[in-house]
């Protein structure tokens, strides 16, 4: 099957038929629907583990107050397509449950043994499949199934999850032969999703990234160049990449990007990092406002605080991407901050956002831009968006770095000196005194 005629998306002369993207928002009434069957077991007679049944009633209260957490979010994404016939397929190690015991998408009968219950089959009499399948330690070869399953079934979501993101590495053959050049090499597009939980939480060095840079460093867009801004900017930049990497901060956010990945005109890898932390951190949540009809994906979350009523007064623009946004942001409240420094997260890092990212730096005139991240300074996302920054700004202003120094390993795996190198790019975010110092 070639690009052209894959899905039927291109016109006989290989382009999109269109290059646009429908809002990916849903109604309430969807949403409700949908979070009903994530917090209810469909079946008679089917008794359900006391632990989970406490997870259950936490979704349906989240549901009653019109909230949604990352798993959740998860599952209106996927919910949301199925009913809409569109097959979704995720598979990996400990995929039904979740590697951190967040998903739990296949319930087991306590006291029939083998008896499961997919509730996500539940959602429509006239529904399409969904397939939740737990893999074997094999990425390479797993990995190289999904890829072929989503080379056959270009209107399915296929997704791939690594029990740690670092874990991919074993796979790194099916990703640099095939993910990465697919379009280019093979002439094919492809909408495989992969998803790797990635962030620097105190663990040892295997289990704390997924390896950004090595994604980004593979991009094929040039960093000295600022694309023309056009009506459909944001899409063009989509169908001009080989591969689109995302580090989404809200579970809203990654909602918008799952169903944005059926719903393009085209088909490109989707590469996720996913977090551990905020699953069930108590500020990663978002609201069913952020999800209704006329919502889209946000490729740049800008400061919305106190700092967006005074822009004249802001003194610093942090951008950075994922979890350490909640950090930054606790930190910036225990120092009183909220009226002088402000921060912007970068959710889609390629194809980048130079738009929004331009139209933020130019909101605050008199502020000094920083990059702040957790991961090394030789890892992570830094190398990636310095320069892209600059090209954005027509190198007016240099762009500062606040993180951990370089090094080998993703990790320390020692709790105290991670709490240590914690603090310390803190203090170098936060220092307003230090300019140029970092």
């Amino acid at each position: 099957m070639s690009i052209f005629s894959c899905a039927g998306f291109f016109t006989l002369d290989g382009q999109p038929k269109s290059m646009s993207c429908p809002s990916t928002g849903l109604t309430e009434e969807d949403l409700n629907h949908i979070g009903g069957v994530a917090s209810s077991v469909p079946v008679e007679d089917f008794t359900i583990h006391g632990g989970l049944s406490r997870i259950l009633k936490g979704r349906a209260e989240m549901i009653r107050n019109k909230t949604v957490d990352w798993a959740l979010g998860e599952y209106m994404a996927f919910g949301s397509l199925l009913k809409e016939g569109i097959h979704v397929r995720l598979s990996g190690q400990d995929v039904e449950r979740g590697t951190f015991s967040h998903r739990h998408h296949v319930l087991h009968d306590q006291n029939v043994d083998k008896r499961t219950c997919i509730p996500m089959n539940h959602i429509s009499p006239d529904q399409a499949p969904y397939t939740a399948c737990n893999s074997s330690l094999s990425e390479y070869g797993v990995l190289g199934f999904e890829l072929g399953f989503a080379m056959a079934s270009p209107n399915a979501l296929v997704l791939w999850e690594a029990q740690f993101g670092d874990f991919h590495n074993t796979a790194q053959c099916i990703i640099d032969q095939f993910i990465c050049p697919g379009q280019a090499k093979w002439v094919r597009q492809n909408g495989i999703v992969l998803l790797l939980p990635h962030g620097l939480e105190g663990m040892g060095p295997e289990h704390s990234s997924g390896r950004p840079e090595r994604f980004l460093q593979m991009c094929n867009d040039d960093p000295d160049v600022h694309p023309p801004i056009t009506e459909d900017f944001a899409v063009q930049q989509l169908y001009d990449c080989n591969w689109i990497v995302v580090n989404c901060s809200t579970p809203g956010n990654y909602f918008h990007v799952l169903r944005r990945q059926i719903l393009l005109p085209f088909r490109k890898p989707l590469i996720i990092f996913t977090p551990k932390s905020l699953l069930r951190h108590p500020e990663a949540r978002s609201s069913f406002d952020e999800m209704l009809p006329g919502t889209h994906f946000q490729r740049l979350i800008p400061e919305r605080g106190a700092a967006a009523q005074n822009p004249e007064s802001v003194k610093r623009i942090i951008f950075c991407t994922g979890k350490v946004y909640y950090e930054l942001n606790r930190e910036r409240k225990t120092r009183g901050l909220e009226d002088t420094v402000a921060i912007a997260r970068v959710e889609q890092l390629s194809p980048f956002p130079f738009d929004q990212v331009k139209a933020e730096v130019e909101k605050y005139p008199n502020a000094d831009l920083v990059w702040c991240q957790e991961e090394h300074k030789n890892q992570g996302y830094y190398d990636y968006v310095k320069p892209r920054i600059r090209t954005t700004i027509q190198r007016t202003k240099p762009v500062w770095y606040a993180g951990r120094g370089p090094a080998a390993a993703p990790a320390t795996g020692n709790k105290n000196t991670h709490l240590t190198e914690l603090r310390r790019f803190l203090d170098d975010a936060f220092d307003l005194e230090t300019l140029g110092m970092f």
